[in-house]
C-alpha cells in the first residue's frame, strides 16, 4: 500500500490547469498545422494562420490560449493499493483548482446554482471523475472546457434498430447544427454504449485521447476515418467561413450496452482542445 498526501494531488491539480490553459498539446497543434497546408481556400488559410500565431504567442507569453479557460474537468486513476491521507479527496482537488485559477489569472465560470445562477469567485467545483485501477499510482489529467462547444453537445437513445446508418447520421447532424458556434475547427468526441449518463462520459474521455491515436478496434478506427471525412466534407471550415478543415479529429469510446439500446452522445470541443496529464 502506498500512501499519497492529499496536498499532492492539490499541488498537482494546481499545476495542470495553468498548464493547459497555457500550452496546446502538441497533437492538436500538429493538427492544425497539417490542415493550414491542406488548405487552398484563402479565407480558411487566414484563420488558420491566426489560430497558430494565438497558440505560439499563450506559449510564449504564459497567457490562456482563449479567454474562456472553461470549467476544470479533473480526471483521476486511482490505484487500487493507493492510500490518499492527509485530507478529503474532493477538496483536494477543488483547492488546486481554486489555487490554479487565481495564480495563472484563469477566468473565473462556475455558477453556484445552474438557475439562479451567481459566481462561485473560484471556478470551483470541479466536475471531477473517478476510476479506480489497478497499480499504486495516481494519474491525473486536467481538461478544461469551453461552453461556447460544450452547449453544441447532444445525446441521444437509439434503439438497436437504427443501426450504424443512424449513428452516423446523428455524429453529422449535431456537428452540422453547431455550425461556427464551437470555433471550428472541433474535435469530436464521440461515445456509443453503456447507459444515459455512461455514454456522456465516454464522449467527453474520447476528448482526452490524442487526435494522433485511432480506436484499437478496427471497426472504430475505420469509423473515426470515415466520420472525419464526412464532417470536413460539410465545408463550415474554420470559425465557419468555409474550407476544408472543419474537424482536426473525430474519437470514438464505446462500452457494453443494454439489448434494448445504442446510446450515442457528441461532445465537441473547439480548436483549443485542452487537455494535461501527470502522474504521482
Amino acid at each position: 500500500m502506498r500512501e499519497i498526501q492529499a496536498q499532492q494531488i492539490t499541488d498537482v491539480v494546481e499545476k495542470l490547469c495553468i498548464e493547459a490553459n497555457q500550452y496546446l498539446p502538441e497533437d492538436v497543434q500538429g493538427a492544425i498545422r497539417r490542415c493550414r497546408a491542406c488548405e487552398d481556400w484563402e479565407i480558411a488559410q487566414g484563420v488558420l494562420d491566426k489560430i497558430i500565431t494565438n497558440f505560439e504567442i499563450a506559449e510564449q507569453e504564459n497567457v490562456p490560449i482563449c479567454q474562456d479557460t472553461g470549467m476544470a474537468c479533473v480526471f483521476l486513476e486511482i490505484g487500487q493499493d493507493v492510500h490518499i491521507a492527509g485530507g478529503d479527496l474532493r477538496e483536494a482537488v477543488d483547492e488546486g483548482v481554486r489555487r490554479g485559477y487565481d495564480k495563472g489569472y484563469l477566468r473565473k465560470s462556475v455558477v453556484k446554482d445552474p438557475v439562479r445562477r451567481g459566481n462561485t469567485g473560484d471556478n470551483t467545483p470541479a466536475m471531477l471523475y473517478t476510476e479506480i485501477v489497478p497499480g499504486e499510482q495516481i494519474k491525473v489529467t486536467v481538461g478544461p472546457k469551453g461552453f461556447g462547444s460544450e452547449n453544441m453537445s447532444a445525446i441521444r437513445m437509439f434503439k438497436p434498430s437504427a443501426g450504424i446508418e443512424g449513428i452516423k447520421d446523428f455524429i453529422l447532424e449535431t456537428v452540422e447544427t453547431a455550425g461556427p458556434n464551437p470555433c471550428p475547427p472541433m474535435v469530436v468526441g464521440v461515445g456509443i454504449g453503456g447507459t444515459f449518463d455512461k455514454c456522456a462520459l465516454l464522449a467527453k474521455k474520447a476528448l482526452m485521447r490524442s487526435t494522433d491515436e485511432r480506436n484499437p478496434d478496427p471497426y472504430y478506427a475505420d469509423l473515426e476515418a470515415e466520420m472525419l471525412e464526412k464532417i470536413n466534407k460539410l465545408g463550415i471550415g474554420p470559425q465557419g467561413f468555409g474550407g476544408k478543415t472543419t474537424a482536426l479529429a473525430l474519437n470514438i469510446e464505446t462500452l457494453p450496452t443494454h439489448i434494448a439500446g445504442m446510446p450515442c452522445a457528441v461532445n465537441i470541443n473547439c480548436h483549443v482542445t485542452r487537455h494535461k496529464t501527470e502522474v504521482i
